[in-house]
């Protein structure tokens, strides 16, 4: 009897045509994968709230001078990431707001606390100059003339500034605190 008998035909065609499905179910995924991730598409779980800064502008030359006088050294063996505040002269009432938000950001952080700093380029309002995560630093022209569209017409934009002196990520005035805290907290994780 021949090995090719008309009962074996149905069932070898059947398994090549399993076959050939397996193989388009497999490269047609990785060619979906691709083409997503070459269109620049992310899961809104990965994207982040903030204006990715590319390049990030480097701090690493200006180094901050506290309210006291006293340096304010990057330090990045610290690990340490800071949120920067450089508010306009005019800053008033939004910027009352903007500090007790931030302040309330902070204290989410909960045991990472410890690994943020709110740096205040000038002086912060009254109401959170006793928080303990503030750093007040001196006014300085420079430093802010360095950071990415800092006058904007809109209001206060606050910075996330990496351990080494970068500054990574620009919110723009009005943005949500809770974006904020989820991009930080993400930050945090990359210890």
């Amino acid at each position: 009897m021949n090995a090719t008998s008309p009962a074996r035909l149905p069932s070898r065609s059947r398994g090549r045509w399993t076959l050939i499905a397996l193989f388009g179910v497999f490269f047609g995924a990785m060619a979906l994968a691709g083409v997503l991730r070459f269109s620049g598409w992310q899961p809104t779980a990965h994207r982040n709230t903030g204006e990715l800064l590319q390049p990030p502008a480097d701090l690493r030359a200006l180094p901050p001078t506290l309210a006291d006088g006293q340096p304010y050294p990057w330090n990045p063996n610290d690990r340490t990431w800071r949120i920067l505040v450089a508010p306009s002269a005019s800053c008033t009432s939004e910027c009352v707001t903007l500090s007790q938000g931030l302040g309330k950001v902070w204290q989410l952080f909960g045991h990472n606390a410890d690994n943020v700093e709110i740096l205040w380029l000038g002086t912060p309002p009254a109401e959170v100059q006793g928080m303990p995560a503030l750093r007040a630093l001196r006014a300085q022209p420079d430093l802010r003339a360095a950071l990415p569209a800092v006058d904007d017409a809109a209001g206060t934009p606050v910075y996330v500034i990496d351990p080494n002196g970068f500054v990574i990520m620009r919110y723009a005035p009005g943005f949500d605190m809770a974006g904020l805290r989820k991009d930080l907290a993400t930050l945090l994780k990359l210890k």
